[in-house]
């Protein structure tokens, strides 16, 4: 059995109780500012799931909701600098407003595609709101319109995010421990 200090999940960076707080927070920005206007979320899937999920329940605007799924990582703590989608939209986005929901911006390269992809569809208006940033780490200086947290650039798990698909069911966002 697992002593504690193998576990590979170290400090917690982000507490249950913060993140729903700042959740709440974010998700009166949102509805104050598109206030009267009909929004779609794209949700990135996976590690996006657990955000969007509170974000959108706590929005008072209406909403409809669809995922990407993309791909930059594998089971790596780098991002590989190549994106795939994974999984594309089900529904149009020409003329409509759209708010990219991401669970962490880092390099920025991820977002950086995802932005030249989803600009090509023509939207209304496209906005990123995104739970974790790490400026330290960004290589693109693209800056999401909505941010949650700034974290300092450790490989980080929980409230959605994984590692090798492990983690993502922690409440609260923690640092991996690196062997």
């Amino acid at each position: 059995m697992p002593t504690p200090s193998d576990d590979p999940v170290g400090e917690i960076l982000v507490s249950e109780v913060a993140l729903a707080a700042r959740v709440r927070e974010l998700a009166a920005e949102v509805s104050a500012d598109y206030a009267d206007r009909e929004l779609v979320l794209i949700g990135v899937l996976k590690g996006a799931i657990f955000f969007l999920a509170d974000l959108m329940r706590a929005l008072t605007v209406p909403c409809e909701v669809d995922f990407m799924a993309i791909s930059s990582y594998g089971s790596a703590t780098k991002s590989s600098g190549v994106v795939r989608i994974l999984k594309d939209l089900d529904m149009p986005l020409e003329g409509r407003d759209v708010l990219i929901v991401e669970d962490i911006v880092d390099s920025g390269l991820t977002l950086q595609y995802l932005l030249r992809n989803l600009a090509a569809r023509n939207p209304a208006s496209l906005e990123v709101c995104a739970l974790l940033i790490k400026p330290g780490a960004r290589q693109v200086r693209s800056s999401p319109r909505y941010v949650g947290f700034e974290l300092p650039d450790r490989f980080v798990v929980g409230y959605g995010l994984d590692h090798a698909e492990r983690y993502r069911n922690l409440p609260f966002v923690a640092a991996l421990r690196q062997p």
